[in-house]
C-alpha cells in the first residue's frame, strides 16, 4: 500500500464499458523512494482533494472493485486521519 496526497479530479467522457460510473482522481505518492510521483486513481470511499489517503495496487486493487476484470491497478482504500509524520519502519506514530 501507499499514502498519497489527493490532488485533482480526473475526467473521461469516453471510456471502457467496465469502468463507466468509477470516479477517477489523481494523487501525487508521498514518501519513499516514490515521493512526488503522480498516479490516477479510482477513488471508491468519497475521498477529497487536500485528503491524505491509502491506496492499494495490483490485483488487490481489482478485489476491492469485486472484479478481476476491470482495467485498474491503483483503489484509494483509506483517508488518513491522523495528521502526524509517518514514523520509519519499526517506530510508533505518536499524536498530541
Amino acid at each position: 500500500m501507499l499514502v498519497a496526497k489527493l490532488i485533482g479530479s480526473v475526467w473521461s467522457t469516453r471510456k471502457a464499458d467496465s469502468m463507466k460510473g468509477l470516479k477517477l482522481m489523481l494523487v501525487e505518492l508521498v514518501g519513499g523512494s516514490r515521493a512526488g510521483e503522480r498516479m490516477m486513481v479510482v477513488d471508491t470511499i468519497g475521498a477529497g482533494i487536500g485528503d491524505r489517503v491509502i491506496v492499494s495496487t495490483g490485483s488487490s486493487a481489482r478485489k476491492m472493485l469485486d472484479d478481476d476484470n476491470i482495467p485498474v491497478d491503483a483503489v484509494i482504500v483509506g483517508i488518513i486521519d491522523e495528521d502526524c509524520e509517518l514514523p520509519s519502519f519499526g517506530e510508533v506514530c505518536e499524536s498530541d
